[in-house]
């Protein structure tokens, strides 16, 4: 049997690329490397850390305009690892600092969290596990 391989890529769809990619560009201080129309939609994307690709797509014919809600089924929410806590306090400042709403560093037994939202209403978090 073959191990897990690492996640390669996730794609987000969203409703107005204009107000994402900004919004993204934002928070991480970054730029996308690649934006193009291959199909029914248009596709942005950018390089995390590593080899991992964060995309997001608009689709020029939107099955709906219902906003996310992570109890449909599909994502429930997408997070990024920090390595520590005190990481996670800096992206708490730096959500603060950006006026982007959110939950606050919550500690659990396995890790550690800070959850918000984008302006799709994605659920989004950053997450530090705890030390075995």
């Amino acid at each position: 049997m073959p191990e897990i391989p690492n996640i390669a890529h996730v794609t987000l769809t969203v409703s107005d690329l204009s107000r994402t990619v900004p919004w993204y560009e934002r928070l991480f201080d970054t730029t996308f490397v690649w934006d193009d129309t291959p199909g029914p939609f248009r596709r942005v994307v950018w390089l995390v850390e590593g080899q991992t690709l964060v995309g997001f797509h608009q689709f020029l014919d939107p099955a709906d305009a219902t906003a996310f809600n992570e109890r449909r089924l599909g994502l429930d929410h997408l997070a990024f690892a920090c390595r520590d806590r005190d990481e996670l306090e800096q992206w708490r400042a730096r959500l603060d600092e950006l006026g982007i709403a959110n939950g606050g560093v919550v500690d659990a037994p396995y890790g550690s969290a800070l959850s918000f939202r984008d302006p799709d209403n994605i659920a989004l978090e950053f997450f530090v596990s705890s030390p075995s």
